[in-house]
């Protein structure tokens, strides 16, 4: 396929991803992407998308949560809309791709149903947040749309002390009516278009996957307590160093995870006390993530990652505590709405491959309430959440043609 592939009108790959560059301008940080949800960025964002949708002819508008939503109700329409959506909110210092170019690419695949004549609505939402960057909760905008927002989240605080529900109605809207973001029971589904983040595809050569289900994710918090004391007059054998104990499980946790095919672990935060150079550690703080597509072997792995902790905190003469952060199980794709873009992605030219999503999407919320798909593009070296994420232009490309075949089949 051309790297020029596009819609009948000559949407270019290369123009979707110079409006998602566009858009990465819009940040809280000069030179850098930051837009946590209902920043003032996000508001350039709404106007740049509310434009476009309106071009297409779509009606808008913003729900309680902040997500842009169009709608394009062609005449004589199915009873049932098709839901395409994506994020906008970023995490800190991001890429110009994660979640933007589901939404970009959402608003070309309602330019091909127009051009086909597809007698389908279809619904785009923007959603608002996502990350779980500014309230240290994710998927805030998918929640409100699944009709599963907890309320008292609204009390949340942010660094600054703001309060969610603050935020809210200062970005104009009111948080009394965030139970009407929730969609009825008019939807046939929910497609979601998204950077693979992972190098998997491209390790493979290729420019797309169907995404088959999203992993299970553990969140837990450990806390090794030994005993501080003077680094030079502390003999090695007296020490009770909690740092050097959490040293030991962090390679014995790499280890395990290694053993377990499909399993990942991370232990990617830590905080040491006093953290002096010439003290012995006396607690360190780490955070433990746990994910695979098995809930019981992610179950059984945590088991063991906590057995491990208590196993050297006890030789080494420390105690250990933890805290269950997040428990989320893994969630399948709809079969029939996965097996209709594996047939548009054949059809398309392209090679048949599902997998995994190892990263948390909203399409994991989503499927809680209508049968919800994903499809993934290759991420060039495997790098997200950094400035240097990128997509190709022949996979844009593909999406966009993989578009015109999935919008035949839903008309047909």
């Amino acid at each position: 396929m051309t790297e020029s592939a596009g819609t009948e009108r000559g949407t270019t790959a290369a123009e979707v991803i110079a409006e998602c560059r566009l858009l990465a301008t819009m940040s809280e940080e000069p030179g850098r992407t930051t837009r946590r949800f209902l920043t003032p960025p996000v508001a350039d964002v709404h106007a740049h998308l509310r434009g476009r949708m309106e071009e297409l002819g779509m009606s808008v508008h913003t729900d309680a949560i902040g997500n842009l939503r169009g709608i394009w109700q062609p005449e004589n329409a199915r009873p049932k809309r098709l839901l395409l959506a994506s994020h906008i909110d970023t995490v800190p210092n991001a890429g110009a791709f994660d979640g933007v170019l589901g939404v970009i690419l959402a608003l070309e695949w309602v330019r091909i149903a127009q051009e086909l004549q597809i007698p389908r609505a279809i619904e785009i939402i923007a959603f608002s947040e996502e990350e779980g960057v500014r309230y240290a909760v994710p998927f805030l905008g998918s929640r409100a749309v699944a009709g599963i927002f907890d309320l008292k989240m609204l009390a949340y605080e942010d660094a600054e002390g703001v309060r969610m529900e603050d935020a809210i109605r200062s970005f104009g809207l009111d948080p009394g009516k965030i139970a009407e973001a929730a969609v009825d029971d008019g939807v046939i589904g929910y497609i979601e278009i998204h950077i693979e983040q992972g190098p998997v595809l491209e390790a493979e050569g290729l420019s797309l996957a169907v995404v088959e289900g999203i992993v299970g994710q553990s969140r837990l918090g450990f806390r090794f307590t030994g005993q501080a004391n003077h680094a030079g007059t502390t003999p090695m054998h007296l020490r009770r160093d909690a740092l050097a104990a959490v040293a030991e499980w962090m390679v014995a946790v790499e280890a395990t995870a290694r053993e377990t095919e499909g399993l990942v672990a991370t232990v990617g935060k830590i905080a040491a006390d006093p953290n002096a150079g010439n003290v012995i550690p006396g607690v360190v703080d780490v955070s433990l993530d746990v994910r695979h597509m098995s809930n019981s072997a992610r179950t059984h792995a945590v088991q063991e990652f906590i057995r491990l902790a208590n196993t050297i905190a006890h030789r080494r003469g420390l105690e250990v505590e933890w805290v269950e952060k997040m428990n989320e199980r893994s969630v399948k794709m709809d079969t029939i709405l996965s097996s209709d873009l594996m047939a548009a992605v054949e059809a398309a030219g392209y090679s048949a491959k599902k997998m995994p999503s190892g990263a948390g999407h909203d399409a994991m919320v989503m499927a809680q309430r209508v049968p919800s798909a994903m499809l993934f593009l290759r991420s060039p070296g495997g790098i997200s959440h950094h400035p240097s994420e990128a997509v190709l232009e022949e996979d844009v490309a593909a999406a966009l043609r993989v578009g015109q075949f999935f919008m035949r089949r839903l008309g047909g």
